[in-house]
């Protein structure tokens, strides 16, 4: 894997977040599910929007936080997703390019707007989201660079790509050109709605094309069925080659066939918002991994790197990666 230009390349929804502060009963007012992403039409936004408080803009969708993270952790990366020829469009390429990713997708000439997902945080630091997809669904297989799949070592896939078909057969088509080519494919579940509704295809997915699997506790008890944490250790066994399951304060698991590392949170001052925590995680472990760090090693960079989200509204990392992984473990970063 050494002559290969990029560590990740990524391919998801390209999306501005708008985040803003509210309470427990702005959301039962607005008939929101804490915790949870729901998916909103545009007029549904706008009547949204105008009722949040001050919010901040920030460029966002899953996979692509992952890969922003990626790059300030000293990775070379790169990303696919669709933006339109609009504000938020220009504001999401400017941030990715300025992180050093590699980014060249071609933008969305005629349809809708940019996606934007707005994101209400409760005082506990818990995000509940609102996601337009817009622009970003419009992905198609000709959005598919076989060269930049061909030049990383793996293709980090997101599952909200799996609402929209087009996007879908995109989805499809850089596994394929990944496992064509001795490029692994990594899966993140994303959301337990978005596993619920897709449940049978991601279990192929997962059984038969995937080489490491991202979830959290939930999104995994859904994805087999089952009740218990140990009852998804055991199915993660026998069905996954690799799969990383982060379960908040009580940290994180690596499971294999084999083994089962459990990994602590890192200690965090004060939850200011659990936005992209799961997505840094992601990138602290994929950086170690494609660097050929141990598996225990991978998931201390997770969890350092899901910390920093924690500390600040937005899931974009406002301090260097890299130099906070120095701080913490030293030459095993």
């Amino acid at each position: 894997m050494s002559s290969k230009q990029l560590s990740v390349v990524g391919i998801g929804n390209a999306i501005v977040d708008v985040l803003s502060h509210t309470d427990e009963v702005f959301l039962v007012q607005e008939q929101l599910t804490k915790g949870t992403m729901a998916l909103i039409e545009a007029d549904q936004a706008s009547e949204l929007y105008g009722k949040m408080g001050p919010g901040v803009e920030i460029s966002g969708g899953s996979v692509a936080n992952t890969i922003a993270a990626l790059a300030s952790l000293g990775s070379q990366a790169g990303f696919i997703g669709k933006v339109a020829h609009d504000q938020l469009g220009d504001v999401f390429q400017h941030d990715m390019k300025s992180m050093g990713v590699t980014y060249d997708t071609p933008r969305l000439e005629d349809g809708p707007p940019t996606a934007r997902c707005l994101i209400l945080v409760t005082p506990d630091g818990q995000r509940t989201m609102c996601t337009f997809l817009g622009a970003s669904v419009w992905i198609a297989p000709t959005d598919i660079r076989p060269d930049l799949i061909q030049s990383a070592k793996i293709v980090y896939l997101e599952g909200y790509l799996f609402d929209r078909s087009r996007a879908k057969q995109a989805f499809r088509q850089a596994a394929e050109i990944g496992h064509e080519t001795g490029v692994q494919v990594a899966l993140a579940l994303s959301d337990v709605f978005c596993v619920e509704r897709h449940r049978e295809e991601f279990h192929d997915l997962v059984v038969n094309h995937v080489d490491i699997l991202f979830g959290n506790e939930n999104e995994y008890k859904m994805l087999f069925e089952v009740e218990s944490f140990e009852d998804v250790v055991y199915a993660v066994q026998q069905n996954c080659e690799l799969a990383v399951l982060t379960r908040g304060e009580h940290g994180s698991v690596i499971i294999t066939p084999d083994t089962v590392i459990d990994i602590a949170a890192e200690p965090v001052g004060q939850v200011v918002d659990t936005t992209g925590a799961g997505d840094l995680y992601a990138a602290g472990f994929l950086h170690g991994y494609t660097n050929g760090r141990k598996l225990d090693v991978c998931g201390r960079m997770g969890a350092i790197a899901a910390s920093e989200a924690l500390t600040h509204m937005g899931a974009r990392p406002q301090i260097s990666l890299a130099e906070l992984l120095e701080e913490k473990i030293g030459h095993a970063a």
